[in-house]
């Protein structure tokens, strides 16, 4: 990379995008000040004194500066998220909540002059959330342009050649604000023959970084001679480039991986993942609650509507569909659905794994059911019960489990948490008969992934998503 791309990357987007939020967060007090004491939302709140603007400008200005100040703290102007939209989206929403947390802390112990109300608080953070969410979806859109996201990127060579190099060169293609351009593989004694470009031998190692230009040196092969090992290090180090690994021995959860030191010795594995820590999982199930809570009612005449077409023209079975799954830890639970097929289909479940295109045994109603995703209804009673969440992996059946836990690898870790009625591989596009190696890989991403944000763009997605791709 250049030093002037180097520049643009480390420093002036950085301090460009620090500029955005801090006008963006000020703006977004202004509108938070309209609101409270201007328009008629104001009225809502607890009555204070009215404040001048010029009076609570100071204050703005100083809600400002505090929350740019936590988002610096939380790094949300690292170079390495100039191109991750949604970790940044994250740490926007983590840095938000924690300044509304402190402000109403502080509040119990200080007085602040003008008195500031709690209602305009509530306004800002809301005004805040609303405004860097569209300015930061605009500053990406922007960045990721085709003509302006490889003046970003890293140029990156792999040290070595196998199947995890080969997947990561895939995702390289794939997705499209990737931090890294792929300019092609050192080859390493023993590599199988590849059709990437080769830049050459591990011997030349100290001429190829230099004479390809890259800035990152990926190792997918680690089994080399210690001293082999060291070289290579040292090398990266000599020729300023970055070194990294591509952990073999840790396929799945890499980022639950934590460094110990047991005496003298460091010792390195998977310890935690967010989406297992007490606080988190308060948070989820607080919501799962509400979700599952207003779900239940907004769903309620829907389910009893639908409960009566299917009675019309099956009456001989059930309004309820119940099927035992797999759920967090392995536990199996009843799921509930609308009975979308005839009575007898049960029988021939051992057979399925996913129901058919154009499957003979769907009620007509039932077609209707599954494109829309209604017959899922009912399942928000799971989610009330704490056997499911509202987003998550979906459940599977305890002997299609046991078939693809020995089949596809990394299957089983999935059910480290709650199965949910959406997930990240559904609002992908992955349901019914697609890819099941896809959709694994998307669960295990939302897993070591998770936050509240995830959650909640996964709910938004789905309603924009309701309906299944066309049978």
């Amino acid at each position: 990379m250049s030093g002037d791309a180097q520049k643009l990357r480390r420093v002036i987007l950085p301090l460009a995008l620090l500029v955005g939020d801090i006008l963006t967060v000020f703006g977004a007090f202004c509108v938070a000040y309209y609101l409270r004491y201007v328009s008629p939302v104001g009225r809502l709140g607890i009555a204070v004194p009215d404040a001048r603007f010029l009076d609570y400008l100071p204050l703005l200005l100083l809600g400002t500066a505090f929350l740019a100040a936590a988002y610096a703290q939380l790094d949300l102007y690292s170079e390495r998220l100039l191109l991750r939209k949604l970790q940044s989206l994250n740490l926007v929403l983590k840095g938000t909540v924690l300044w509304l947390a402190a402000y109403l802390a502080l509040s119990l112990v200080l007085k602040f002059e003008p008195p500031v109300s709690r209602w305009f608080v509530v306004l800002a953070t809301v005004s805040v959330l609303a405004l860097m969410f569209v300015w930061r979806n605009l500053a990406y859109f922007w960045l990721t342009r085709p003509e302006r996201v490889e003046t970003l990127r890293q140029r990156a060579a792999l040290l070595g050649w196998n199947d995890d190099a080969q997947a990561l060169v895939a995702d390289l293609r794939r997705l499209r604000a990737h931090p890294f351009s792929f300019a092609g593989y050192i080859r390493v004694p023993g590599d199988p023959v590849s059709p990437e470009t080769c830049l050459g031998e591990i011997d030349q190692l100290p001429a190829l970084l230099k004479s390809q230009r890259i800035d990152v040196l990926i190792a997918s092969r680690t089994d080399l001679p210690r001293e082999q090992l060291r070289m290579v290090v040292e090398t990266c180090e000599a020729s300023f480039v970055e070194w990294k690994v591509v952990p073999s021995s840790f396929q799945i959860l890499i980022s639950g991986l934590r460094l110990q030191t047991v005496g003298r010795v460091p010792i390195l594995g998977v310890e935690d993942l967010a989406i297992n820590r007490l606080f988190s999982r308060l948070t989820k199930r607080l919501i799962d609650v509400i979700g599952s809570v207003v779900g239940l009612i907004l769903s309620l005449p829907v389910i009893l509507l639908l409960a009566l077409l299917i009675k019309a023209e099956s009456p001989a079975g059930p309004v309820f569909f119940r099927q035992r799954r797999v759920g967090a830890r392995h536990r199996p639970f009843t799921l509930i659905k609308l009975r979308s097929m005839q009575p007898e289909a049960a029988a021939e479940d051992h057979v399925h794994q996913s129901t058919q295109r154009n499957d003979p045994r769907l009620l007509r109603i039932g077609a209707v059911l599954r494109r829309w995703n209604l017959d899922e209804l009912p399942q928000f009673w799971n989610v009330l019960r704490g056997e499911m969440s509202l987003v998550g992996p979906r459940p599977e059946r305890p002997h299609h489990v046991d078939r693809l836990g020995a089949e596809i690898p990394h299957y089983l870790p999935r059910h480290l948490v709650k199965p949910g009625m959406t997930g990240w591989a559904q609002v992908n596009g992955l349901r019914g008969d697609s890819s099941i190696a896809r959709r694994i890989q998307h669960d295990i991403y939302y897993i070591e992934n998770w936050s509240v944000w995830l959650d909640l763009q996964i709910l938004f997605m789905t309603f924009l998503r309701w309906k299944n791709p066309a049978e």
